[in-house]
C-alpha cells in the first residue's frame, strides 16, 4: 500500500472516529446486530459505502459480527439468528445490513428465508437492501 493511500485510509479512520461518541450513545453501548455487550466494539461502514463518511452509514459492531460479515466462506451461521430481531430496528443502517445478511443466508436456510417474508422496507432502505452488495469483490 502506498503512503498516500495509507493516508487516505487514516483520514478517513480518523473520520469514522469522530462518529465515535454518537454511535456510542446511539447502540447504548451493545452490539447494533446481535446486541452483545460486554465486548469491544468497532466502527463498521455499511455497504454502498459514500465517498465521504456519513453517520447514518455507520453501526457499532462486536468482534464476532465483524469477522463474520469479513468472509462468507467461514461465517457462523447460527450467529446470524439474531438478525430476525435486528431487521426491526429503528436504526436504518442495520436494518438494510440485517435484510441483506438474511437475504444471502436465505438461500441454504429456512430460518432465514422465513425471516425475510415478515420483512418491512421502506422505499429507500430497499433500494439501499438492493445497492449494499455483501461478499462480492
Amino acid at each position: 500500500m502506498s503512503k498516500k493511500s495509507q493516508g487516505k485510509k487514516q483520514e478517513r479512520l480518523d473520520q469514522l472516529n469522530y462518529f465515535g461518541k454518537t454511535l456510542v450513545r446511539r447502540c447504548s453501548s451493545q452490539c447494533e446486530l446481535c446486541e452483545d455487550s460486554g465486548v469491544s466494539l468497532h466502527i463498521y461502514e455499511v455497504a454502498p459505502i459514500p465517498k465521504e463518511p456519513e453517520i447514518d452509514h455507520c453501526l457499532m459492531i462486536c468482534e464476532a459480527c465483524e469477522q463474520n460479515l469479513s468472509s462468507a466462506k467461514h461465517m457462523q451461521v447460527d450467529h446470524w439468528r439474531c438478525l430476525s430481531k435486528t431487521m426491526w430496528g429503528e436504526v436504518a443502517a442495520a436494518k438494510v445490513l440485517a435484510i441483506a445478511l438474511l437475504k444471502h443466508l436465505g438461500e441454504k436456510n429456512a430460518w432465514a428465508q422465513e425471516a425475510l417474508e415478515m420483512a418491512y422496507l421502506d422505499e429507500d432502505e430497499q433500494q439501499w437492501v438492493d445497492d449494499c452488495l455483501l461478499f462480492q469483490k
